[in-house]
């Protein structure tokens, strides 16, 4: 690093960091009082602290608090929720998730209950243990009551380990900033921005730099965490017993593998985490009515009910309920059945194997493009594809399967083809147009040849099937062709 940057780092608590922090932030220009992720990440990089300085010097700046004010105030935060905790360890009950809490605090003390790693065993367990505290006595909260699960949980668990007060009320300053983030993206039902989402992204940032990872292990490790958690719809299952268990829980396994991924191996990370925050936001009010109707649809039965409640509500409503109620194993039993149907034996139940990373991005179209190749006679002079949105916009490992299938009617698993497909088209004759389609799930190609073309109209299905919409010249040979190559024909 250079100049006074560099310097800012290697002061030292002893000569007053965080106050000469807070002065060179301001100097600077920094939007201090609304710092992005990135921002709070990039800022920490270029000075040479931890991300958790740049949030502690925001509060300063912000709240006109001294050093110790702002640590004193994070751990504050926390103390009627870890109370809450405390119950849920002892004797809380939940109406969902029974006494979760003390039961495994009673197998804690014995040894490992959830993970071989002793702080996160503890963390999962206290998460827990905050849940069944949340049902008894209530629990404050963020994003949700399910995020402070994940932070309180984790917070115990910190304080329990060697780390001073002050280094744990530090990195309590770095998971309430992004704690606070998710808060404000959060505009509807869905875990992905509350206990799941926030928990597991919160619980990687603060895991990783509590074991000292720079900050661009925290930026990292926050990507990774958040990712699988997208799109997760929550309010049907906290009225589900159990359910929630391995959501907050799970948060916290989520983090600590994505806190160790960062810090152990040199996995290439290069989404910004602010896009993977605006992201998950964005998809989170978009997704979160449609997964809920079908969520609510499906677990409507297994609601806790309240026959004090129901007594209020009207008897054809409530006997509606219950008749609904009534048909939901029967229609979900029906839709397996057409599943295990249809399913492979467990004796062959993979495909063949696909180069490229994905079976839905690469086989499936992969295939299509080799039954295309059965239907063609002569020399093929052009190749049109159009792709679906995400299709094309994963082109990049796609078009090349696509190519070797349809040029060369190369499988899936040809690793050598699909290496060099691009240059072996790019020098010869066949014109290649690719295009975006709008409709989801979409496929198609067309193959003008010398002597016979071909046309597939195709949906993806992902694992190398694909559903055949419409085909030209024969949608009969294009059957034959898929059964002969062994390639697997979705009904539906």
């Amino acid at each position: 690093m250079e100049g006074p940057v560099k310097s800012i780092g290697a002061l030292g608590r002893e000569r007053g960091l965080p106050g000469r922090l807070m002065e060179a932030l301001r100097e600077e220009g920094a939007p201090l009082g609304s710092l992005t992720l990135s921002e709070t990440i990039s800022l920490a990089e270029r000075h040479g602290v931890a991300p958790s300085d740049i949030a502690v010097a925001e509060a300063m700046a912000g709240q006109g608090l001294r050093y110790g004010e702002v640590i004193r105030a994070v751990l504050d935060a926390f103390k009627f929720n870890l109370f809450s905790l405390e119950v849920g360890l002892s004797k809380g009950e939940s109406f969902l998730l029974g006494r979760v809490g003390s039961e495994l605090a009673a197998r804690l003390k014995k040894g490992g209950v959830l993970s071989r790693d002793r702080l996160i065993d503890k963390a999962a367990v206290y998460t827990l243990a905050a849940e069944v505290g949340n049902h008894a006595m209530g629990l404050q909260p963020c994003a949700g009551t399910g995020d402070s699960c994940v932070y309180t949980g984790l917070m115990k668990a910190l304080l329990e380990s060697r780390a001073s007060r002050e280094r744990i009320g530090k990195i309590g300053a770095l998971m309430l900033k992004i704690g606070t983030l998710f808060k404000e993206g959060k505009k509807t039902t869905g875990c992905n921005m509350e206990g799941y989402g926030a928990g597991a992204a919160v619980s990687a940032a603060a895991l990783t730099e509590f074991r000292r990872g720079g900050p661009g292990d925290v930026a990292r490790a926050f990507v990774l965490a958040l990712s699988p958690t997208i799109g997760v719809p929550c309010t049907p299952r906290v009225i589900v017993s159990g359910l929630c268990a391995t959501h907050i829980g799970g948060a916290v396994l989520v983090g600590d593998l994505a806190s160790n991924l960062a810090l152990k191996t040199s996995l290439p990370v290069a989404i910004d985490p602010d896009v993977m925050l605006a992201m998950a936001a964005k998809i989170h009010a978009a997704a979160a009515p449609v997964i809920t109707a079908i969520n609510l649809d499906y677990m409507r039965p297994y609601f806790k009910r309240s026959t004090e409640v129901d007594r209020y509500v009207g008897e054809e409503t409530r006997l509606k309920e219950d008749r609904q109620a009534a048909l939901v194993v029967e229609r979900a039993r029906a839709e397996i059945r057409e599943l295990a149907r249809t399913a492979n034996p467990i004796v062959s139940p993979f495909g063949e194997a696909v180069v490229g990373g994905s079976s839905i991005a690469v086989g499936s179209p992969t295939n299509m493009g080799r039954i295309a190749h059965e239907l063609v006679r002569g020399e093929i002079r052009k190749i049109s594809i159009g792709l679906t949105v995400d299709l094309f916009a994963r082109r990049a490992i796609n078009v090349p399967g696509i190519l070797m299938g349809a040029v060369f009617g190369a499988s899936t698993n040809d690793i050598k083809r699909y290496n060099e497909v691009l240059k072996l088209v790019s020098a010869s004759a066949i014109e290649v147009v690719i295009s975006q389609v709008e409709e989801p799930e979409v496929q198609r190609i067309e193959i003008e040849a010398t002597e016979r073309s071909a046309m597939i109209d195709a949906l993806n299905r992902g694992g190398g099937r694909i559903r055949l919409i419409d085909v030209r010249p024969s949608l009969a040979e294009a059957r034959e062709a898929a059964e002969r190559l062994g390639i697997k024909l979705a009904e539906a």
